[in-house]
């Protein structure tokens, strides 16, 4: 079994991070990682943001946010467990990882909100068509 590679805090990049953050289902997975108080499973995730995410493609997922610096990975038996490494990379980037976390926050209760005005757009359109 090969070992996992961690970069060092002084070989992390602010493109590095925002390369591996600039996909839309990493930044999920690591938003779900950095809110959770323990670590995570792989399997935790083949289900992000309602799409189902196979386990070849999850890997890959975890593997750039590994190496730009973002989680921790530790094998147990057959399991991955995953932390954040938010507190050395703000020690490194002060305030970088927590503006990109608002920054998402934001983004995501925008399209939340654009989602369910659609919704309804859609639900008056299809009642006013039976009439």
């Amino acid at each position: 079994m090969r070992p996992l590679l961690h970069p060092s805090i002084e070989d992390i990049t602010v493109e590095g991070l925002l390369h591996a953050l600039s996909d839309p289902v990493r930044v999920s997975m690591f938003v779900d990682i950095v809110a959770q108080a323990c670590p995570q499973n792989c399997s935790n995730f083949l289900v992000v943001s309602d799409r189902a995410i196979p386990k070849s493609t999850l890997s890959q997922h975890f593997k750039i946010l590994r190496e730009a610096g973002l989680i921790r990975s530790e094998r147990h038996g057959v399991e991955m467990q995953n932390v954040s490494r938010c507190t050395e990379v703000d020690e490194r980037f002060p305030g970088l990882i927590r503006a990109i976390l608002v920054a998402h926050g934001i983004q995501s209760k925008d399209e939340a909100r654009a989602k369910k005005s659609a919704e309804k757009k859609s639900a008056k359109r299809a009642g006013k068509v039976g009439v």
